[in-house]
C-alpha cells in the first residue's frame, strides 16, 4: 500500500447511502476498501469529518489546448475534477493545421495551438506532456469542415464529406470517443442533417458518443432536439446534449417540455445530457444573443481588450452607438449572456439523466466563473442551498453517471480494483468561490485530489504531479 484515507464518510459514485470506510491505494488503483488497520511505513492521511469520493468527470470542456499550455490543471484539480471530455461543441484541437481559425474555434486557444495535422499527433503530445487530469476525447465536426472545406458556408460536396469521414476514421482508431457537432455555428451551420450522418456513419458499427450543441437552443429547439435524436439513430450513437438550456425569456419554462422529450427518447435510443448550474451562458459574441439575453458581459475583445468584464450596454452607451455598430467595434470577441431562467436550470439539473459539464473557456481574460467553480457550486446550491439533491445524488452525477455514459469501466467509483481518481472535501462547507464579477478564484472545501493515485491537489495548490492518461473507451 502506498497511503490510506482513514475515517472519512465514502461516497462511492453510485448514488447508494454514504458508509464510514477507509480506501487504500496501491500505486494506480485502489486496493481495499473497508476498516483498514495501520501498517507501517505507509501514510495515513485523516479523513475524519470529510468525505471521499470519486474523482470528478467534467462532461463537457474545452481544454484540448489547455491541457498542453497549462499542464497543472489549476482550474479543474482545485474543484475535484480528475477527468475532462474534450472535443465539444463541434470543435476540437485536432485534426488542423492553421495559422488562424474562425470562431467559435479560437474559443480553444491561441492560433499557435492549432498544430496538429492528425487527431493521432494531439493525443501523442498528451501522452508525451501528460497533464494532471485523465482526457476523453471527442472530435469536432466543425474542426473537421475547416480542415478539409474552403467554403465552409454551404453543405459539403462528396469528395469533402469523403475527405471528412478520413479524418474521422483516423481520429476514431487514434482513439476518439466519438463526434462533437455545432451546427449553432457559423462554420457548421450549413451542414446539413445528411452530411452529418454521412460523415459521421463510421459510429454505426463502433458506437460510441454523438455530443451536440443544439443548432438552436432557444424558439427553435424542438425541431433541433429531434434532429439530434435522429442522427443518433442513424449513427447508432449515445446522444450527449450538450449544456441544455432555453435561451431567451419567451422560452423560460419549456424545460418541462425538452425534459419530457428526452425521457421519452431514452426508452428507444441512448440519451444523456450535461448541464452546469449557472443562469448564464458563454461564447462567441453575436448580436442574436445579445438581443435575447437580459444582460452582456464581454470575457474578451480582440480590438478592444479593455472591454473584457464589461457590460456590453454600458460601453455601447458609452460609446454612443447602436447594437450592430457596438458588435462590429467589438468584434472578433466573447461574451457572457444572462439568458436562462434559474427554475429551468434547477429542474435540469433533477432530471436523472444529467450529467455536470463546465463548458467553460479557458482562455479567456476574463472568463464565466463556471472554469473555476461549477462542480463545487453544484454541491452549495443544488444540494445545501436548494435541496434538489441529496449530496449522494449530486457526487453521482459528477462521477458513477458520466463514466456509464463515456464507457469507462473502471472509474468514476470507489471500488476495489479500480484507478485512484478520488477527491477528500468537506460536505458542510465545500463551496465555489468565483463569481461573474471576479471569476479566477479557487474553490474552498476540497482537501485532497489524486488521479492515477498521485496527488495533484493538496488543498491550496496543485501538488506537482501530472500522472493524467488519455482514456480508452
Amino acid at each position: 500500500m502506498d497511503f490510506v484515507v482513514k475515517g472519512a464518510r465514502l461516497i462511492d459514485g453510485s448514488g447508494a447511502v454514504p458508509c464510514q470506510a477507509d480506501v487504500a491505494v496501491a500505486g494506480e488503483r485502489i486496493v481495499r476498501i473497508g476498516n483498514i488497520e495501520p501498517v507501517a511505513g505507509v501514510p495515513v492521511i485523516d479523513g475524519t469529518g470529510l468525505a471521499v469520493a470519486p474523482g470528478f468527470i467534467d462532461s463537457h470542456t474545452h481544454d484540448d489546448g489547455y491541457l498542453l499550455a497549462h499542464p497543472d490543471m489549476t482550474p479543474k484539480v482545485s474543484q475535484g475534477i480528475t477527468t475532462v471530455v474534450t472535443g465539444n461543441c463541434g470543435v476540437s484541437l485536432a485534426p488542423l493545421v492553421r495559422p488562424g481559425v474562425p470562431q467559435p474555434l479560437d474559443l480553444l486557444g491561441p492560433a499557435e495551438l492549432f498544430r496538429f495535422a492528425t487527431f493521432k499527433q494531439w493525443l501523442d503530445a498528451l501522452r508525451d506532456s501528460p497533464a494532471a487530469v485523465n482526457v476523453v476525447p471527442l472530435v469536432g465536426h466543425t474542426t473537421l469542415r475547416v480542415a478539409i472545406m474552403d467554403d465552409t458556408g454551404r453543405e459539403a460536396n462528396d469528395t469533402e464529406k469523403s475527405a471528412m469521414r478520413g479524418l474521422l476514421s483516423e481520429a476514431l482508431e487514434a482513439g476518439a470517443f466519438g463526434v462533437s457537432t455545432g451546427t449553432f455555428y457559423p462554420p457548421a451551420a450549413a451542414a446539413t442533417t445528411e452530411e452529418i450522418i454521412d460523415v459521421c456513419g463510421l459510429l454505426r458499427e463502433r458506437g460510441g458518443i454523438y455530443a451536440t450543441h443544439l443548432r438552436d437552443e432557444a424558439d427553435h429547439i424542438v425541431p433541433a432536439i429531434n434532429e439530434a435524436l435522429e442522427i443518433g439513430r442513424a449513427i447508432n450513437a449515445t446522444v450527449v446534449f450538450s449544456h441544455h438550456k432555453l435561451a431567451g425569456e419567451r422560452n423560460h419554462g419549456r424545460s418541462r417540455e425538452t425534459l419530457d422529450m428526452i425521457s421519452k427518447a431514452a426508452a428507444r435510443q441512448p440519451v444523456c445530457l450535461d448541464c452546469h448550474p449557472y443562469p448564464a451562458t458563454s461564447t462567441m459574441l453575436r448580436l442574436d444573443r445579445v438581443r435575447i439575453a437580459s444582460r452582456t458581459l464581454i470575457t474578451w475583445s480582440t480590438a478592444c481588450p479593455e472591454a473584457a468584464g464589461r457590460d456590453f450596454q454600458d460601453l455601447k452607451a458609452e460609446w454612443g452607438l447602436d447594437d450592430e455598430a457596438a458588435f462590429h467595434k467589438l468584434s472578433p470577441a466573447g461574451a457572457i449572456y444572462f439568458l436562462m431562467d434559474p427554475k429551468d436550470v434547477r429542474r435540469i439539473f433533477q432530471h436523472p439523466l444529467t450529467m455536470v459539464g463546465s463548458d467553460g473557456l479557458p482562455f479567456d481574460p476574463h472568463p464565466h466563473p463556471r472554469q473555476w467553480g461549477t462542480f463545487t457550486n453544484v454541491l452549495r446550491t443544488m444540494v445545501r442551498e436548494h435541496r434538489l439533491l441529496s449530496f449522494e445524488q449530486a457526487i453521482h452525477r459528477m462521477t458513477g453517471l458520466a463514466a456509464r455514459q463515456y464507457g469507462l469501466s473502471d472509474r468514476g467509483f470507489l471500488k476495489e480494483g479500480h484507478y485512484a481518481d478520488m477527491v477528500l472535501l468537506d460536505p458542510d462547507t465545500v463551496t465555489d468561490m468565483a463569481t461573474f464579477e471576479d471569476p479566477i478564484q479557487l474553490s474552498r472545501g476540497i482537501n485532497g485530489v489524486w488521479v492515477n493515485g498521485q496527488r495533484v491537489w493538496n488543498g491550496k495548490e496543485p501538488g506537482g504531479a501530472r500522472p493524467g492518461k488519455v482514456l480508452s473507451r
